[in-house]
């Protein structure tokens, strides 16, 4: 499997996978059309398919044209994003597999973000849009901090530490800065901002994370860190759940600059 990032928009990141030995595509999250063709003609490939991982415009606006460029197309998505996502026509629930175009996929119910979030699971990679960022996570507009808590350490934090991450956005450097705001002495957060500002100095993108690295750097999936706890101790009840952390780590980083 060959997966194929494809920069749009201002810091959006679709994705193209393609099979190994194929020449057609499915497409993750496409905000825009042009920048996708662009991508599919540059190696030589033509589109199977769309995956949306939730119904927000800057990851579903090219289905249309995409569809009207390529044809009818199966378009993914979770079952109550109905009506949400342009063109959806294959819906899916939590822990669905299914086949498309030679691969095999799993859908994770993964709401926090948006109340139909989805990843989707593909051989060692994932693709989580805006519900897992490197290092980060999505504003909670449609969901709560226990579902939040749910989605990224249970859900997705039970995938192997290999698993690679394909976010939906270049938020990393951000991200990261936030970080060692909460935990200074994390070592593995300084290592990997390093990394990463040495990724973006020469223009390439800093993704994929992997799960592993979100266990090491990634504050919304270090709830239990003593150091972060006490950074939020004047936020907290003693008896704060891991949602309550969660919910006290992304208000924090609501207002952070």
């Amino acid at each position: 499997m060959r997966v194929i990032t494809v920069p749009c928009l201002q810091d959006n990141y679709a994705y193209l996978i393609v099979a190994d030995g194929s020449n057609r595509a499915l497409v993750v999250d496409p905000s825009e059309a042009d920048p996708v063709i662009a991508a599919l003609t540059r190696n030589e490939l033509t589109l199977g398919a769309i995956l949306n991982t939730h119904h927000h415009w800057d990851h579903t606006g090219g289905n249309e044209a995409l569809c009207q460029a390529f044809g009818e197309l199966p378009v993914h998505g979770h079952a109550s994003d109905a009506g949400r996502i342009p063109l959806l026509n294959v819906q899916h629930n939590h822990g669905d597999e299914f086949e498309e175009l030679g691969l095999s996929f799993k859908a994770l119910h993964v709401p926090g973000h948006t109340s139909g979030a989805v990843a989707y699971v593909c051989g060692d990679a994932v693709f989580t849009g805006d519900t897992l960022f490197a290092a980060g996570c999505g504003r909670l507009f449609e969901g709560t901090p226990a579902q939040m808590y749910e989605s990224l350490n249970e859900k997705l934090g039970a995938l192997p530490d290999a698993t690679r991450v394909f976010c939906g956005h270049e938020y990393t450097a951000a991200n990261l800065r936030f970080a060692a705001h909460l935990e200074p002495s994390n070592n593995d957060v300084r290592g990997k901002a390093e990394r990463v500002a040495a990724l973006r100095e020469r223009g390439e993108p800093s993704v994929p994370s992997s799960i592993g690295d979100e266990r090491r750097t990634n504050p919304f999936m270090r709830c239990d860190s003593a150091e972060l706890r006490k950074h939020l101790a004047a936020e907290l009840a003693a008896d704060a759940s891991p949602g309550d952390v969660l919910g006290a780590i992304r208000a924090e980083k609501d207002s952070f600059r």
